[in-house]
């Protein structure tokens, strides 16, 4: 047996084995988000809607989900300066804005190509370590979320914003990386310490 053979072998063996005993491989700091994003696009059948995703990079969740998907990624499209002439049902933005160094003028491009009633999907980090692709500028509450996606051109009314976090999943990613989700740890909520932000906002 050639040793890359065993090596995959030993791989894919604790894999099922993770997979039997309940691991659970999912990044635990947007599990909630992800749930919620997922939630929204099986909502009233969107996911079948004209979707585009700002710089989805690595990030495959929604391409994988929407039929009807198309994305746009830096550098070759700057969301701080360019728009799409087309309008979109959906727009997401997934872990984008703490890139971008003028979140104003990004936030008014997604409204911009957002069809008069439909949707921003917007969400961003809060409590969590600086991780440069290629630069990271910026962190908000949900307040802040809000606060920025008003100043870009949609209607106070027409945005809901949430957090989730927890000082047991914060404490998780101090000075580490990213953590799995792993064997039951904690998704209780506590609105002091949110590490992730994310919003629904409409077009009217």
């Amino acid at each position: 047996m050639t040793e890359s053979l065993q090596g995959a072998l030993k791989r894919r063996s604790k894999q099922v084995a993770k997979q039997l005993i309940g691991y659970d491989s999912r990044n635990w700091l947007r599990i909630r988000q992800i749930e919620a994003f997922t939630a929204f696009l099986e909502a009233d059948n969107r996911k079948s809607s004209p979707v585009i995703e700002v710089s989805p990079g690595w990030n495959r969740y929604w391409k994988t989900m929407c039929s009807n998907y198309t994305s746009v990624d830096f550098p070759d499209f700057d969301i701080c300066k360019d728009r799409t002439e087309r309008q979109y049902q959906i727009v997401i933005a997934d872990q984008v804005l703490e890139h971008v160094q003028r979140p104003l003028a990004a936030a008014r491009n997604i409204h911009a190509m957002t069809q008069p009633g439909g949707w921003a999907m917007v969400a961003t980090p809060f409590l969590f370590r600086v991780h440069a692709r290629p630069h990271d500028y910026n962190r908000w509450t949900p307040a802040g979320l809000k606060q920025v996606l008003v100043e870009g051109g949609f209607a106070e009314a027409d945005i809901e914003v949430f957090g989730w976090g927890n000082k047991a999943c914060a404490k998780a990613h101090i000075g580490g990386p990213v953590r799995a989700y792993g064997l039951w740890r904690d998704l209780s909520n506590d609105e002091e310490y949110p590490l992730m932000v994310w919003a629904f906002a409409r077009r009217a």
